[in-house]
């Protein structure tokens, strides 16, 4: 399975957002994600569906992974589906009923994804492997970018590599939070194959030359 680079946009210049996500793939980005915070669920407020739907009027065609920080998830889902994601990760203690949010994603054409915060255990995902596309692992606490990586997590993501290597389906296993050029190694090594990276792309003055960079440490 291919390795998947995915910049945050979170750390982009939201004054010309649209040039900043067309500069980021066209330096070798394979995706764009989104952390959507509601000032509720986590103490932060960021973006909606509209952010995601003038991408797309922009003219971005690649795959946008949106992560819902939020409480209640169904509203977001639908109309974040509606604006043109293509896979909604949710946090499951979120959701009032669970299997109601993963079949709502399902019905409107997503992928699905569970996350995973740094000091809770995988029983969510153990429970619904079968009904995942994506297990998104939190390697800092969720609210605010910028983060240190939390070392501890890496354990833990070799328990994930494990349960999905034990199931028949083809599931992501997403790691968020902290990562650079450093440690994107290590994160690797433990089993992830798709990486989010905020600060450690668009702080740099080169996007091409820093994902090649991070392309190196984990072919």
């Amino acid at each position: 399975m291919k390795n998947i680079i995915a910049p945050s946009i979170l750390s982009a210049d939201f004054s010309r957002l649209g040039e900043e996500v067309e500069n980021v793939l066209q330096s070798g980005a394979d995706w764009i994600h989104f952390d959507v915070m509601d000032n509720h669920y986590v103490p932060n407020l960021t973006i909606g569906p509209m952010v995601c739907k003038s991408l797309r009027n922009y003219g971005i065609k690649e795959f946008i992974d949106v992560h819902l920080m939020v409480r209640p998830v169904d509203p977001l889902i639908q109309m974040f589906a509606d604006a043109g994601a293509d896979l909604i990760s949710f946090h499951p203690e979120a959701s009032d009923d669970v299997d109601a949010s993963i079949a709502l994603i399902k019905k409107l054409g997503c992928k699905v994804g569970f996350a995973v915060n740094p000091a809770e255990d995988l029983s969510y995902v153990k429970k619904y492997i079968n009904d995942l596309d994506l297990a998104l692992l939190m390697s800092v606490n969720p609210g605010f970018g910028g983060q240190k990586f939390i070392e501890s997590v890496l354990p833990k993501i070799t328990e994930t590599r494990s349960i999905i290597d034990e199931c028949s389906n083809e599931i992501r296993l997403e790691v968020d939070g902290g990562i650079n050029p450093q440690n994107i190694k290590n994160v690797c090594n433990a089993g992830a194959d798709t990486f989010v990276l905020g600060s450690a792309i668009f702080n740099t003055d080169d996007y091409a030359n820093t994902i090649t960079d991070l392309r190196h440490h984990i072919s």
